[in-house]
């Protein structure tokens, strides 16, 4: 049975449209019109134990409506989701004790005390035993590197410092499930590659179940090998994340070296994307790779050639941008105007 079992989610929200200038405002107290707008359409995936699996979509693409539906925190409009034989909107205790959510933009940490004391109010709401918690603590302050830092209070640590907290405070009590959404936003290179580290150790280590949301790339492909992509409420890919480049990318890059003076009329084989001569890259649609290829080998002298994917970044940025279709091929509805009389 899988971690995770999500069939036809949805969610909608109705949402008060209020018009703008005073009669508008008046009118809108004795006619009132909201828009349904759809957050999750139809959305269904599984997750095996122990996988961690990105997340992705642009922003408003239903991802972290996605998140609380399986957190319990808010209810669906239709569908069903398993997660560890627990139905999330249910909140049963068990279910709560077996998983955690850590938001960047969201803070659980109280924050005019140190850390500790937010930690030891997690000890008492998840009732873990004293040597237990004392051995978590210990192992994942360790990890994290912040051991001197859990007597100061949260207002006064670094961002990357609070964010590797929020960490400890989510696992204190083990959970099976970890639901990270933008876990490394605003973070710096360093304090991202700390927080990298620590979740691919500490995944690898317990097998606990992570589902990650991330507009970081490096954070996907330094933690994941599977994606799913939603985009207007809708699953638009999911599979292997090596998979999304042969299956959305259409062109390919070659870096190619002149042994002399770079052609003039290079333009003619694709995209000129950088020219320092001897050295050029060019994109090139991916079926015309081998032709291309043979032209500049048989026309001019190489010192040096690679074909290369495009950057994983480009490709997701690239299908977002690209309109998804209904399957009646009608271009999809983001909201629909109810009028409600009051």
């Amino acid at each position: 049975m899988p971690a995770i079992a999500v069939r036809d989610l949805s969610k909608t929200y109705r949402v008060y449209r209020k018009k703008e200038g005073l009669l508008a405002s008046l009118s809108g107290l004795l006619r009132r019109q909201h828009d349904e707008v759809r957050a999750v359409r139809g959305v269904s995936f599984d997750i095996e134990q122990g996988e961690m699996v990105a997340f992705l979509g642009p922003n408003g693409a239903g991802k972290t409506t996605t998140l609380k539906l399986l957190s319990g925190l808010i209810y669906p409009t239709g569908g069903t989701a398993t997660v560890l034989g627990f139905t999330p909107w249910k909140r049963e205790n068990a279910y709560r004790r077996r998983f955690s959510l850590i938001m960047g933009q969201k803070n659980q940490l109280w924050w005019d005390l140190p850390a500790q004391e937010s930690f030891r109010l997690h000890k008492e709401i998840y009732r873990i035993g004293d040597e237990d918690f004392r051995n978590r603590l210990d192992e994942l302050t360790g990890l994290l590197e912040v051991r001197k830092l859990v007597g100061r209070p949260v207002r006064e640590l670094s961002l990357g410092e609070r964010m590797r907290m929020e960490l400890i405070a989510a696992l204190l009590h083990s959970p099976e499930v970890l639901y990270l959404d933008e876990p490394t936003i605003g973070l710096d290179v360093v304090s991202q590659r700390k927080v990298q580290e620590f979740l691919r150790y500490y995944q690898r280590e317990r097998r606990i179940t992570v589902l990650l949301t991330s507009h970081y790339m490096k954070d996907v492909e330094a933690l994941c090998r599977r994606a799913v992509i939603i985009d207007g409420g809708r699953v638009r890919h999911d599979g292997p994340l090596a998979d999304i480049i042969d299956r959305f990318s259409t062109t390919k890059v070659i870096d190619i070296q002149f042994g002399g003076t770079a052609p003039s009329d290079l333009a003619r084989y694709g995209t000129v994307l950088e020219s320092t001569p001897p050295r050029v890259r060019i994109e090139v649609p991916r079926q015309q790779i081998p032709e291309v290829l043979a032209a500049l080998l048989a026309k001019h002298t190489v010192e040096d050639i690679s074909v290369e994917d495009r950057p994983l970044e480009e490709v997701i940025t690239e299908l977002f941008t690209t309109p998804d279709e209904e399957p009646d091929g009608e271009a999809r509805e983001t909201a629909v105007t109810v009028a409600e009389a009051r």
